[in-house]
């Protein structure tokens, strides 16, 4: 348990004090609570065994006094704690956005952002627990049972024996119910996949319902479901007996008590011991309450060490086989050139022993069938993922070299699928360079051709995409990306298909927003629609990660090779027609 409360106090070196006087301030509380009852069991002698009404008045102050001043008490620990937590919370999300920005490209191909989330959103959550409310809990509860014993045995000796047999008892089933870490282990997981899985569900909803498609067919959720419902019952069924065995004790000790304890106690002793017998009777009460707070405490402990230790795994795994890991922050020129390089995404690699050289300020363009790995090597240039071996030299220095921000700095990568956040229209493009100013995201939308989309709405860049039924199609989207990536101003850009799949006036707009990009530049195009790529400097043909061929559109198709066929499949593509 303490183990557990170092590593989350970490995180909150500044906020430590508080949680060590809350402790202090819940075990005070906890005295002066326990003090009452004692009291109460004063005030009853008083006025049942000694008939003194004056005394009795007395303690009913006393009484009143100590649980209001344990109360407030209570809370001020409780309001410590809580703040303490909250900034927990904030420092473990803040550490899992951290690791998100420097992360590898590559951990985002093989986690889903369902998991991510959870992960990091869910955990950091499952921590307030522990510190908001188990620091006082904990306290209250361990110092409750030592000074609720004390006090018994100072009573009655006997109820002290009974109350103390009790305890032991109760702490055995909670331990039966508590189950092994393993199983605890398994458990947490499974609640995880299904948290995760039901997202990517979610997300996934307008394909499911145009397909009416059951959560039985959703192969993933649904085994993620049937997981969790396994080890939710088992976990019940384990806890069954000894859980009715607590239950069943608390309830009935007290009555089997009775009987016993007038046995062995002589008749003349009967009456003083009504209060004694009323102050056990608030013992197990209490002393019921406290085993339930332990066995709460335990599972919540788990569930925090857990938490945290699955944040420190994913911030772990997001940064580690980082490509750029130097210091180099200027790229001295926009060349390109692959030196050997093997790459696979698992075991198998899927390029061998690959080197060619991409001059600066040209355009090129990569063509291939689907699976033959140009985009892959456009990856790899981008600084997606770590070679196997060789070296890629990125203005005539190792990607290795460079710092991780001056490679995305220096990189710009537009996808077909581009990705806009629920934001002005202006942010959005200024988040290609955060220290542009106005004047400069404006050129860049005007050279994005994105002019007649900002007539579009009264606020023009201004505009919230995504509120107020403001929405834009693929091939307007494409040319914001593309004004962030003109603002970005990168010496080396990927175009990954960018044209493919936009109606004709997007795509001229689009074709205009390129022809202001790529001046200057060292550019990349992924290409399937080779009537896009006959101006290009030169193609590349790659066929199972190797360069094929090379040369200008010209030369290609003059060698009948590889790119005629593809020139050839793509022109009766354009003759097809429904009949």
């Amino acid at each position: 348990m303490f183990k557990v409360y170092k590593k989350l106090f970490s995180y909150v070196p500044e906020y430590k004090f508080m949680a060590y006087l809350a402790i202090l301030l819940a075990a005070l509380s906890s005295i002066l609570s326990i003090g009452a009852f004692y009291f109460v069991y004063q005030f009853l002698n008083r006025l049942i065994v000694q008939n003194n009404a004056t005394d009795s008045a007395f303690y009913a102050m006393i009484i009143m006094v100590m649980m209001v001043a344990s109360i407030l008490i209570y809370m001020f620990a409780g309001g410590l704690t809580h703040l303490v937590a909250f900034r927990l919370e904030t420092n473990l999300r803040k550490k899992g956005i951290d690791a998100l920005t420097t992360s590898n490209f590559s951990y985002f191909d093989t986690t889903t952002s369902g998991k991510i989330r959870k992960t990091i959103d869910d955990n950091a959550t499952e921590t307030h627990t522990i510190i908001a409310h188990l620091i006082p809990d904990n306290t209250t509860s361990f110092v409750t049972a030592v000074v609720l014993l004390g006090i018994t045995f100072a009573i009655n000796a006997y109820m002290g024996i009974a109350l103390l047999v009790l305890a032991a008892v109760a702490i055995f089933q909670i331990k039966n119910m508590m189950g092994n870490a393993e199983f605890m282990k398994s458990y947490m997981q499974s609640l995880e996949n299904m948290n995760s899985e039901t997202v990517e569900y979610v997300r996934g909803m307008q394909v499911i319902k145009i397909f009416k498609t059951s959560v039985q067919s959703f192969k993933a959720l649904y085994q993620a479901i049937k997981d969790y419902s396994d080890y939710a019952l088992n976990y019940s069924f384990s806890c069954r007996q000894a859980y009715v065995i607590f239950q069943v004790m608390f309830a009935a000790y007290p009555v089997l008590f009775i009987p016993i304890y007038t046995a062995l106690v002589p008749q003349s002793q009967h009456l003083e011991s009504v209060p004694q017998f009323i102050f056990f009777f608030c013992a197990v009460g209490l002393m019921y309450l406290t085993s339930m707070k332990i066995m709460y405490v335990f599972m919540y402990i788990y569930k925090g060490d857990i938490s945290a230790e699955k944040i420190e795994t994913i911030c772990e795994e997001m940064t580690s086989n980082r490509v750029s890991t130097g210091q180099e922050e200027v790229f001295a020129d926009g060349s390109i050139r692959f030196e050997n390089v093997s790459f696979g995404y698992e075991e198998q690699n899927i390029i061998e022993d690959l080197s060619f050289t991409l001059d600066e300020n040209k355009v090129y363009a990569f063509v291939g069938s689907s699976g033959s790995g140009k985009s892959t090597i456009a990856k790899l240039i981008a600084g997606f993922y770590k070679i196997n071996s060789g070296s890629i030299l990125l203005g005539g220095k190792s990607i290795e070299n460079y710092r991780q921000e001056a490679l995305m700095k220096h990189v710009a990568f537009v996808f077909q699928q581009s990705k806009l956040f629920k934001m002005s229209i202006f942010d959005n493009v200024k988040l290609g360079n955060p220290k542009a100013s106005y004047e400069q995201v404006m050129n860049a939308l005007k050279l994005a051709s994105c002019q007649e989309i900002l007539d579009k709405f009264p606020e023009r860049e201004n505009t919230v995409i995504g509120s107020q039924g403001v929405y834009l199609s693929g091939g307007e989207q494409q040319r914001i990306a593309i004004a962030r990536a003109i603002l970005k101003d990168a010496k080396i850009i990927i175009l990954d298909e960018a044209s493919a799949a936009t109606d004709v006036n997007n795509e001229y707009q689009i074709q205009k927003a390129f022809a202001n990009l790529i001046a200057n530049k060292t550019v990349i195009i992924i290409a399937h629609r080779l009537s896009s790529i006959k101006g290009v400097d030169e193609i590349l043909v790659i066929d199972k990660g190797a360069i094929v061929e090379r040369g200008s559109d010209q030369e290609l198709t003059a060698a009948a090779g590889r790119y005629k066929h593809f020139k050839e499949l793509y022109a009766s593509a354009n003759e097809w027609r429904v009949s």
